[in-house]
Order: structure tokens, then sequence, then C-alpha cells
């Protein structure tokens, strides 16, 4: 397993950080909130970081910002003391549990419930100066299709959606993914289901946005947006132990069902998504 790069690492000069390819990187984002997603954030980070990769996961949730929580970090500097001039980039960037870095923001700022240019800016370039250090940077937005949340998902060149089989939460990821694929202009959208019920079903549901999607939602090139199935994370009960303690799954219960199922959809970004940097 490859060391997250350091302090020292990050305050490198230009010419020393471009010896790097940027950073593949994936918004997971989710049309309700509730559904999982920064358990699938931290846990995917993990798994990924297992395989040898070098992992960032940003906390994009600049106003109900929770990843803290899910760690059970604690951290001295956040994203919130980057934008207002308290600490460089670099300092805030923290290592966390299974070996992969995290960057949090601060939660409940209220002036990041309005995305102002400002902000924007530092975002994007926050994101941009980060990208040389990593093979993959996971950005854990907001749930839903505010302005925040939007750009955030504009940053990245793959987007995960996370749904469960409730049909709210359904109904939210199609709101979604009609935007992405208006404003956006996406040609496809990523798509994992958490708390499947039987092995088999995410795929089925996923069929079946595919068809509302092939009826109503149309890209610039005239064809419907792609819907690819990326994997399930069945229900297991070791999902709330390990949320309750505050510990990953992938490093409390790493045989359960759900553990499992999220190093396969680690294995399956490998072999799609990060096999050019291999």
């Amino acid at each position: 397993m490859s060391d997250a790069p350091s302090t020292q690492t990050l305050h490198a000069d230009a010419p020393e950080a471009s010896r790097y390819s940027g950073a593949r990187i994936i918004a997971v984002t989710s049309g309700k909130g509730g559904v999982g997603k920064t358990f699938v954030s931290a846990n995917l980070a993990a798994a990924l970081a297992r395989r040898g990769k070098r992992v960032l996961v940003l906390d994009a949730d600049l106003g109900l910002a929770n990843l803290d929580v899910v760690l059970n970090l604690h951290p001295k500097l956040t994203l919130h003391d980057v934008f207002t001039g308290k600490a460089r980039l670099e300092e805030a960037v923290v290592a966390a549990p299974g070996g992969f870095s995290v960057l949090l923001a601060g939660s409940g700022m209220v002036e990041y419930s309005r995305l102002t240019q400002e902000v924007r800016s530092q975002f994007y370039h926050a994101v941009q100066k980060l990208a040389p250090y990593f093979d993959v940077i996971l950005l854990d937005t907001g749930a839903g299709i505010s302005e925040v949340v939007l750009f955030s998902i504009s940053l990245a060149s793959e987007v995960l959606i996370v749904a469960t089989p409730e049909p709210t939460s359904l109904t939210d990821a199609y709101a979604a993914i009609k935007v992405l694929a208006m404003q956006q202009k996406r040609q496809h959208v990523r798509m994992i289901v958490n708390q499947a019920a039987r092995p088999g079903d995410g795929r089925a549901i996923t069929g079946q946005l595919q068809q509302v999607i092939d009826r109503f939602v149309m890209t610039d090139s005239g064809r419907p947006l792609r819907l690819i199935h990326m994997g399930d994370i069945p229900a297991d009960p070791a999902v709330r132990e390990a949320v309750m303690r505050r510990q990953l799954l992938q490093l409390l219960t790493p045989g359960c069902p759900a553990a499992l199922a999220v190093s396969q959809l680690a294995n399956k970004i490998v072999e799609t998504l990060l096999a050019r940097a291999a």
C-alpha cells in the first residue's frame, strides 16, 4: 500500500509536482440525503488505498459536512480555514484511517449555503492544486441539486450517484440525473444502489431508471444519457455498527457482505477508470 502524500510533499515546488499525472476526479453524490453517500465515499477511498492508489476524499458538502463524524476525526484545520486565509491548503490535508487523505470542510458554515464567485474560485483552485499529488480525488458532495452541489460535481470527470431502492431516493436520483444531462451536458452517470435487499436488485433498478431516462432525458448528442451500473451494496447490519462506532467498515469487518461489495466497486473503478494511469 502506498502512503498518502505527506505535508512535506504538498509543499513541493510545481516542477516536482508535475511528475505526477493529474488525479481522476470522481464526484460521489445523491439526489436525496441519508442514502449512505459519505459512507460509500469513505469506504471506497479505503478500498482504493488498499489497491495502492493515492486517494484524497474532499468534503465538498460545504454547509453540512459530516465526513469528520464518519471517520471520527477532529481536525484543527479545515477547508474553511484555508478559504479565510488562516491556513495553507497543504496544512488542512490530513491522514485518515484506511490509508487515504482527507480535506474536511467546516460544518454549519452558513456563508457557504450560497455559492459566491470567491468561494467558487477558491474551491476550484484547491482541487486544481491538489490533483497532481493523487491518483483519485473523491468529491463527497451534498445531496440534491443546489448550486453548491452542482458546482462541485462540475469539477469531476465522473459522477457516481448513490441511491437506495426506496421510491423517494430513486425519484430524487432521477431529478439529479436529468439536471446533470441538461446543465452539464453529461453523456453518462455511474450508479451504485446501496442497501439492496437481494442480489441483482440494483441492476434491475438501474435498468428501470434507464427506461425512464430513455423516454424523457436527451443529451446534446440527441441520445439518452447512459446510466452505468457499478454495483450494489447489500443491506448489512455491520454497516450500522460501523457507523455508530465511527469506524470504517473496511477496517472493522472487512469480510462482511457490504465491505466486500465496496471492494468490488473499487476493483471496477480501478479497471474502468484508472487503467490509463497503471
